[in-house]
């Protein structure tokens, strides 16, 4: 069965978000500790979360 145009361009953010978490790997070892301390509370705060996002395509059968 083919995708549709949406799961295909959602898929293609799947993509921006993996990309975008590439080069914060890359760029995490050069910030000092209070820094990623600072960066990681911001990254648990952000809504919504990976989590909320695989709920939700988990509750969509």
């Amino acid at each position: 069965m083919p995708l549709s145009g949406e799961a295909i361009r959602v898929m293609n953010l799947v993509d921006d978000v993996a990309t975008t978490m590439r080069r914060m790997i890359v760029l995490i070892p050069a910030l000092p500790p209070d820094e990623r301390k600072r960066i990681s509370d911001y990254l648990k705060q952000s809504e919504p979360g990976v989590e909320q996002v695989q709920a939700a395509l988990a509750n969509l059968k």
